[in-house]
C-alpha cells in the first residue's frame, strides 16, 4: 500500500505539475522575501562632454582624467554590489549622468540575465546628474512616469536648480506601487542656511503623496533617496511626515531607516560623523498589506570600505577632489526587505 502511495505521488509530480508555484505562499509557510534598494553611485558619468551641462571634468582630458577603463571599472564594481544585494527587484539610484550610463550598467555581464529595465529623465541640475530607476521586468511593469521639477520661490533661493524627483507608478507582482526617487539639495553653505531648500522639496513631494492618498488611502508608496538630511530633520520628520516604523500608531509615512539613524549608523560619513542621508520610506499599507516591509539595512561589504587613518572606516569613494581612488562610491547602499504575503 505504501509503495502504491509513493508511486502515485511521483506520477503527480511528473505529469500534473501539482507543486505549489514558488511565488505563492502556503498557509503556515515562510513568505517569500524580496528587496527594494537605493544607491547614491557617486558621479556615474560617461566619458563624453555634454555641451548642455558642466561635465567637462569627467572626460579623458578633463581634471579627473575620466577614461573608458575607469568608467568600465566603476560599472563592474557597481554591478558586483547589485549582485551581492541579491539583485533587488526595485533599485533607485542617484548621481547618474544620463540614459546611456544606465543602459551600459544594465548591459554589464553581471546583470544581463536579470533583464533590468530603466526609467530616467534628464534633470535641470547644472552638472547633469539625475535620478534613475532600475527594475526587473519580470516583476514590475511601468504604468506612468514623471519628472517632478522643483521650481524654488525667490524668497527661498534665486537662480538655483536641483534634481527632479523621479516618479514611477507601476504594477509590481499584482499590486500598484508608487515609487519616488529623490536627491535633495546638498548642505553646501551650512545645514541651517541650506535647510529651506530641502524643506521646500519635501513639501512638493508631500503634495504628490497627498494627491495619491486622496485617490487611494491604502496606496502602496515607496520613497527612496539621498535626502541630504537626517531622519529627524524638519524636512523629513515634519514637512514630509515620515517617522520611525513604530506600528502601535498609524503615521503618515513610515521611515524604515530611522532606527538605523537612532542607533548612530549612517550611509555616509563626513569626517567623524555618520549621517543617515540615504533613506527608505513607505506608506502604512506597505507595512500591513500584501507587500509587507520588514526591516531596512545598510549594505557595508568589506570591499566597499576604506580605512581612514584619522576617522576610521568609511565608504571608499571614486574620487576625492581631482584624486582618483578607484572606490565604488562615497555612500553605502541601503535596502528594504519586503515579504510577499
Amino acid at each position: 500500500m505504501k509503495n502504491t502511495f509513493y508511486l502515485l505521488l511521483f506520477l503527480c509530480l511528473i505529469f500534473t505539475n501539482c507543486t505549489t508555484p514558488s511565488n505563492v505562499t502556503q498557509a503556515g509557510s515562510t513568505p517569500q522575501t524580496v528587496r527594494f534598494a537605493f544607491y547614491n553611485v557617486e558621479n556615474l558619468f560617461d566619458i563624453y562632454d555634454d555641451p548642455k551641462t558642466s561635465d567637462e571634468e569627467f572626460t579623458p582630458t578633463g581634471k579627473k582624467e575620466w577614461t573608458e577603463e575607469r568608467y568600465q571599472k566603476k560599472l563592474d564594481q557597481l554591478s558586483t554590489v547589485v549582485a551581492d544585494l541579491k539583485f533587488p527587484d526595485i533599485l533607485g539610484v542617484c548621481e547618474v549622468e544620463n540614459n546611456k550610463v544606465l543602459l551600459d550598467w544594465t548591459a554589464n555581464r553581471t546583470l544581463t540575465d536579470k533583464n533590468y529595465n530603466i526609467v530616467h529623465f534628464d534633470s535641470p541640475d547644472k552638472r547633469g546628474i539625475d535620478n534613475g530607476l532600475l527594475y526587473q521586468k519580470a516583476h514590475f511593469t511601468v504604468l506612468e512616469k514623471e519628472a517632478i521639477t522643483i521650481n524654488f520661490p525667490k524668497e527661498i533661493v534665486e537662480d538655483y536648480t536641483t534634481r527632479d524627483i523621479l516618479y514611477v507608478k507601476g504594477n509590481y507582482r499584482g499590486e500598484v506601487l508608487h515609487i519616488f526617487i529623490n536627491h535633495w539639495p546638498s548642505r553646501r553653505g551650512g545645514l541651517e542656511a541650506s535647510e529651506p531648500k530641502r524643506v521646500y522639496v519635501a513639501s512638493q513631494l508631500r503634495k504628490k503623496t497627498d494627491a495619491i492618498f486622496a485617490q487611494d488611502p491604502d496606496a502602496n508608496i515607496l520613497i527612496m533617496g539621498d535626502l541630504n538630511d537626517e531622519t529627524d530633520n524638519n524636512s523629513v520628520a515634519k514637512t514630509l511626515g515620515a517617522v520611525g516604523p513604530t506600528l502601535s500608531k498609524r503615521p503618515y509615512l513610515y521611515n524604515f531607516t530611522q532606527p538605523l539613524d537612532a542607533a548612530g549608523e549612517g550611509s555616509y560619513r563626513y569626517k567623524a560623523d555618520w549621517n543617515m542621508l540615504d533613506q527608505i520610506i513607505v506608506s502604512p499599507n506597505l507595512t500591513t498589506g500584501k507587500l509587507r516591509a520588514v526591516k531596512a539595512y545598510i549594505f557595508k561589504a568589506d570591499y566597499l570600505n576604506y580605512e581612514d587613518k584619522k576617522f576610521g572606516q568609511r565608504p571608499n569613494k571614486t574620487y576625492g577632489g581631482p584624486n582618483y581612488y578607484g572606490g565604488t562610491s562615497d555612500h553605502y547602499p541601503v535596502y528594504l526587505e519586503v515579504n510577499l504575503n
